[in-house]
């Protein structure tokens, strides 16, 4: 059964994105592509091996159900890394299976231990410090706890790495904010080495902060949304091109990844003076040309973006009239020459040097990038072009 839109991923632009980000970060640096969130709604099973193609094999999740889709859509060597919810019960399958994972917490460090034990091999974890974002992390008084605690049972472990997270490193209005930061991971980090045990890297950068502030990219940067094509946000786009020395008219390093695409499912001609849709937030002025695209905010696209939104149909950007329902919206296209039922409908991608960005639609509504991406639904096919 065909569904009422899909997805295309560019292997191309995936490719070329990799190339000029690894430029950027150098040969020393190891890439950690970021796959929660179902790689950023590009699918964990399409990202994952296109990643491997281009020698990247280390993988970051948020939780032990993404790990499960990785383990199995990964080839042998590649590392994956949970950087957010495993449960206890949990620990023991990601020791099995050699998954690194966050510890922030006594109690998760003290699971960890148990279930190496019931294993017989050692847990792989990364030390989470918290710095001041004030979300997961070690305190100053925590950490020391941690590290007695892993002196007397390090045959349990294996320490992975040192790590934390920015509060927003894509803007400069954080900029103190990320520098105190900065010193913090510094101050914490010297209580590790002064411990003494091994660890294998420190990483702290997400996409805006390797761009950003070099000095965080460190042994291991964990890249997402950049990875996809995107920028954290037009004020590092900017802050890029200053780095490169370009123009902001010369063209973009990264190329979109994601195409999202549907068909008109049905026209019909709506006099003037008429309510489209639900409820009286739209009136025809004239007769209208009502295109009906079966695409609504069940599969991702924002009700928010009622009598606000764009696509593309026959290269040309045409309105959402009236509420976005929960499985279609109506479009107007008056005017536009060859619309008919079946008519291919762009919501995400380009046309005759035309282009719907996510940033295009999701800026209408406050929404990140991200967020857009996140909320597309697993259900829609994705294809790799």
């Amino acid at each position: 059964m065909l569904h009422s839109s899909f997805i295309e991923l560019n292997k191309a632009a995936y490719k070329q994105n990799i190339q000029f980000l690894r430029e950027r970060f150098g040969p020393d640096v190891t890439f950690s592509s970021v796959i929660k969130g179902n790689a950023y709604g590009h699918g964990i099973e399409n990202i994952l091996p296109m990643a491997e193609a281009e020698g990247i094999r280390h993988f970051s999740v948020f939780s032990a159900d993404e790990a499960l889709k990785a383990l199995n859509a990964r080839s042998r060597d590649s590392e994956l890394m949970i950087m957010g919810m495993i449960d206890d019960d949990e620990l023991a399958w990601a020791v099995e299976h050699d998954i690194s994972f966050y510890v922030f917490e006594i109690g998760r460090l003290q699971a960890a231990a148990e279930a190496a034990k019931r294993i017989g091999k050692p847990a792989r974890i990364h030390i989470e410090l918290e710095t001041g974002m004030y979300r997961t992390g070690f305190n100053r008084e925590e950490l020391q706890q941690a590290l007695d605690f892993l002196a007397d049972e390090k045959e349990q472990f294996i320490i992975e790495g040192i790590c934390t997270h920015f509060a927003g490193a894509e803007s400069v209005t954080n900029y103190l904010r990320i520098k105190n930061q900065m010193k913090a991971f510094s101050k914490l980090h010297r209580m590790v080495v002064k411990s003494g045990l091994p660890y294998r890297m420190c990483h702290t950068a997400c996409s805006a902060a390797a761009i950003r502030y070099p000095k965080t990219r460190m042994d291991m940067v964990r890249i997402g949304i950049a990875q996809y094509g995107m920028w954290p946000n037009r004020e590092t786009y900017l802050f890029d091109v200053v780095e490169r020395n370009g123009d902001e008219l010369s063209e973009n390093p990264l190329r979109r990844v994601i195409s999202w695409k549907s068909r008109v499912m049905s026209i019909k001609s709506v006099p003037a003076n008429r309510f489209i849709g639900y409820g009286t937030s739209y009136l025809t002025n004239t007769e209208t040309k009502v295109a009906t695209v079966p695409v609504g905010y069940t599969h991702g696209f924002s009700r928010n973006l009622s009598n606000l939104g764009r696509v593309l149909i026959e290269g040309k950007r045409v309105p959402v009239i009236g509420v976005v329902n929960m499985n279609m919206m109506m479009v107007d296209v008056n005017g536009i020459e060859g619309v008919q039922k079946g008519s291919e409908v762009i919501i995400i991608g380009e046309k005759n040097g035309i282009d719907m960005t996510v940033a295009s639609f999701s800026e209408l509504t406050n929404m990140l990038n991200y967020e857009t991406l996140a909320r597309l639904p697993e259900k829609i096919p994705r294809f790799v072009v």
